[in-house]
């Protein structure tokens, strides 16, 4: 792990870092030397690790909970190289859209596939951080919708460090199998007029996920317009099961 830069503001401390050819960013309370909590928190489609709304709700995370939080550029997104096969799937699935098929599963068909590179680069990434003494090996959060709720699904599945997440934005098609593998307690995001994904595919999900303890968030609006109290619900439930 290499740290490339350092800033410090309001009293949050950012750190830009790479892991091998994975570039990542790391928040924590300025002047943290202690084990605390840390979210991993996956970015949507189209955007990248310090996406305006991951960097706002990671900001809150530090000054409000004093966790530390992290966030990486997936696959094809940020700081990283495009990937052939990637952009070769778009264009495809474009014109597939285009001659009438329906979307969402070629999303998740999508996701799927990148879910398969992230969730152990994810894996690493905690590994590193967790390291360091400033972050320590607390407990873990995670934090993730649309494409970050595609990708987060299969890694809260596969990394028992992980205590509580919230989802949402995302549909059953490619999650069913490791949704039922979740446990851990859920808070779910809901668009009631997602335009991208299909209201019954993401209560499906909802329902696919073993968690004994999940709420649904169900809110009016498309797919990107989460509404903004749905950050406080979001700090409370971490605060609750992280500490």
């Amino acid at each position: 792990m290499r740290f490339i830069s350092e800033t410090s503001s309001d009293g949050v401390r950012e750190q830009l870092f790479t892991l091998g050819d994975i570039p990542g960013v790391l928040w924590t309370p300025e002047g943290a030397v202690a084990t605390r909590p840390l979210v991993l928190m996956g970015h949507g489609g189209g955007q990248h690790k310090k996406a305006p709304d991951v960097l706002a709700r990671a900001r809150r995370f530090v000054t409000e909970c004093g966790f530390a939080v992290v966030a990486v550029d997936v696959p094809a997104h940020g700081d990283r190289p495009k990937v052939a096969e990637y952009d070769r799937i778009a264009t495809e699935n474009q014109a597939r859209v285009e001659a009438g098929e329906e979307l969402a599963p070629l999303i998740a068909e999508f996701q799927a596939l990148v879910a398969r590179q992230t969730v152990p680069e994810w894996r690493a990434v905690l590994d590193a951080v967790q390291q360091l003494q400033h972050v320590g090996a607390g407990p873990v959060g995670y934090w993730g919708v649309s494409l970050g709720c595609g990708l987060g699904v299969p890694f809260v599945a596969a990394e028992p460090r992980v205590r509580a997440a919230v989802l949402g934005l995302g549909g059953v098609l490619a999650s069913a199998e490791a949704a039922a593998r979740i446990t851990v307690p859920v808070e779910f995001l809901v668009q009631w007029d997602d335009e991208r994904v299909p209201r019954v595919q993401s209560l499906t999900l909802f329902d696919a996920l073993a968690s004994a303890e999940k709420t649904l968030h169900a809110n009016p609006g498309k797919h990107g317009e989460i509404p903004a109290f749905e950050l406080e619900s979001t700090l409370r439930f971490f605060a609750r099961h992280l500490g």
